[in-house]
């Protein structure tokens, strides 16, 4: 298995990065959040996952081993394979899948794209509590910094080659211009729809 690897990032897309090590471009496919960290021409690091299949070996790309961790956890779940798997930690962080799971939180779950109420239920009713506790939250601390939260979003999409000014306009456009805080666990749902929001505009 490869655990992680450490390179010079050659390309950075929407879906994947190529990270070269040992002169071997490796394609790793991660969230956008997690490609968001990289930078062309700069060292990179992914805790990864290989998902081996009949015609294809596929490398998944996390930004630390907790990530990982779920995307494999979430795996033993009957209908859910890598690319569910992958767009479940596109939408929430891992302590917000553990605490979705833990409350029962079909809503969130069903934020996920391809996934219905009856998955919903299934991830709920088979993972239990093999993800693991959720951190505790302090609701003053997330409060005050949820300003920080909207601003990562912008600083995400620049650093996916998006103009500052566009960036902004599309967090915006998202938000609808609510005052609401983003949260911490709504920052890779944002991002997803900012990215939606943009390709729209550059088509």
């Amino acid at each position: 298995m490869i655990a992680s690897v450490h390179g010079t990032v050659l390309a950075v897309r929407l879906d994947a990065a190529v990270v070269e090590v040992g002169g071997v471009g490796l394609l790793v496919q991660a969230t956008p959040a997690t490609l968001a960290g990289l930078r062309v021409g700069q060292p990179g690091r992914l805790f990864t996952s290989l998902v081996v299949r009949e015609d294809a070996l596929t490398l998944f790309g996390f930004a630390d081993d907790d990530e990982r961790d779920v995307f494999e956890t979430v795996q033993t779940v009957s209908g859910v394979g890598p690319r569910l798997a992958l767009a479940m930690l596109a939408v929430h962080t891992p302590d917000g899948l553990r605490r979705a799971v833990a409350q029962e939180d079909l809503a969130a779950l069903m934020r996920v794209p391809g996934i219905g109420r009856k998955g919903a239920q299934r991830i709920v009713l088979e993972l239990g509590e093999r993800l693991g506790a959720p951190a505790p939250t302090a609701g003053a601390a997330a409060a005050s910094s949820s300003a920080d939260h909207r601003e990562q979003v912008v600083e995400a999409l620049v650093g996916l080659g998006w103009p500052l000014r566009a960036a902004q306009d599309a967090v915006g456009s998202v938000l609808d211009g609510s005052p609401a805080p983003v949260g911490a666990d709504e920052v890779p749902g944002v991002l997803r729809a900012a990215l939606r929001s943009l390709g729209s505009a550059r088509a």
